[in-house]
């Protein structure tokens, strides 16, 4: 049980690191204030970082990961596409971003509860995922 829940919850992470980074690539070319930006890139690159680290420990399970669904992806794609057709300010940038940091708390939040086995290294990721995902919500609040 200790292995499987590690997987799922490590599966979990990888989607929504992969998740997390789409959502920033998607939106950072229309950001027009450079300490916005930099910050979305910030949280990029440490999502990059937990991304490898998450990678290494699939690999050791001989896991592939997981993408995100494509569902997910496609509502979020639209709904950042709708948005800046309409208005392409930083406000409506940090409004997208907030709602997904959002979401990616209350899911991973929701998978560190559900995969209670997993493995302490493979839950100390979930955790730091939450915490990037806050603290760029926290981060961008100004420019809402």
């Amino acid at each position: 049980m200790i292995e499987e829940d590690t997987v799922r919850l490590l599966r979990e992470c990888d989607a929504g690191v992969k998740m997390g980074v789409a959502s920033i690539d998607d939106v950072l070319s229309s950001v027009s204030d450079d300490d916005f930006r930099k910050k979305l890139m910030d949280c990029k690159s440490r999502h990059d970082k937990l991304g490898d680290e998450i990678e290494q420990l699939l690999n050791e399970y001989h896991d592939e990961g997981k993408e995100p669904g494509i569902m997910a992806k496609g509502m979020s794609q639209m709904k950042i596409d709708f948005k800046l057709a309409i208005d392409k300010s930083d406000n409506t940038i940090a409004e997208i971003m907030t709602d997904g940091c959002n979401m990616g708390v209350k899911s991973l939040s929701r998978y560190l509860n559900q995969y209670k086995a997993a493995d302490e290294k493979s839950k100390d990721i979930a955790k730091r995922l939450i915490k990037l995902e806050e603290k760029l919500a926290v981060d961008i609040r100004r420019f809402l």
